[in-house]
């Protein structure tokens, strides 16, 4: 089969909220193909055709962040299918609510498993595939600041400049296990899995720009994004938010979008208003 010749973004986690969003907005200013993922064929399939009504062609296919296998089978359609990947928008996440009544414990692996190792996933089995110029973006959070980590030695390994991947895997898995034995404060970590899976979404962010920065593939760029205090279902439309889903999808596309050669905007935490954060003190 013949790969096709149109560049190509992605986006997990698109049939509703900020990821639909963007979805939306690529579509109309990216030139390729934009693919809308999610994990239910039927939702994603209708949240195309909700983007159809309005003339736009996103495609769909299905992607369960949390399943190896579905992971490799979208990672295998890509790889067979187009030349390489020019955008990835690692959106997909989750959040326990404030009503929840899971034990802590319960909600730290399940957040964590999600919104960190199934983000590590996806980047392991589609970054083979990206191409010189790619820009990809990880969808983080306000809570992700360093300083939402009350632990001053925790603080100073996740900020490491030497920080690997395996070590930031480790500490991620060392907090859901002193969140199930109850004893996480002691440890240093705050009660709020999903602080702390954005936390390590950031820190890996950091980890994989200068990955890239040592690739032979020029010009690969990734950041994380505090995308505004939007009005999504996993904010429950509190009324606190004070941004739209397209309002908080114009900072991900601005970076899914970053021109050749960009060396100012990379491997950074950006914010909602799209200026460069300092994760270390903000």
């Amino acid at each position: 089969m013949a790969l096709a010749t149109s560049r190509l973004a992605i986006v997990t986690g698109g049939n509703k909220g900020i990821g639909y969003a963007i979805v939306k907005a690529l579509c109309e200013r990216f030139d390729g193909d934009v693919y809308l993922t999610a994990r239910d064929v039927g939702k994603g399939e209708a949240a195309v055709g909700r983007l159809n009504e309005l003339g736009l062609k996103p495609k769909f296919h299905q992607l369960d962040v949390t399943d190896t296998g579905s992971v490799a089978t979208f990672a295998k359609f890509v790889a067979d299918s187009y030349a390489g990947i020019d955008v990835l928008v690692n959106n997909a996440a989750i959040s326990f609510k404030a009503t929840a009544t899971e034990p802590f414990g319960v909600q730290a692996e399940e957040t964590l498993r999600v919104n960190y190792f199934a983000l590590r996933s996806v980047c392991d089995a589609l970054f083979p595939l990206l191409v010189p110029g790619a820009r990809v973006v990880n969808m983080s959070s306000s809570t992700s600041r360093l300083s939402v980590i009350p632990g001053e030695e925790l603080r100073r390994t996740l900020s490491s400049p030497l920080l690997t991947v395996v070590q930031l895997d480790t500490l991620m898995r060392q907090f859901v296990e002193k969140a199930k034995s109850g004893d996480h404060e002691q440890f240093g970590w705050p009660s709020f899995a999903y602080s702390v899976s954005k936390v390590g979404v950031s820190a890996l962010t950091f980890i994989q720009q200068r990955a890239f920065d040592e690739d032979p593939r020029t010009d690969i760029v990734i950041n994380s994004v505090h995308p505004g205090h939007v009005d999504t279902d996993m904010k429950t439309h509190d009324g606190r938010t004070t941004f739209t889903v397209e309002q908080g999808a114009e900072v991900p596309v601005y970076l899914s979008l970053l021109p050749a050669g960009e060396q100012n905007v990379k491997g950074c935490y950006v914010w909602s208003d799209k200026t460069i954060r300092n994760w270390w003190e903000c």
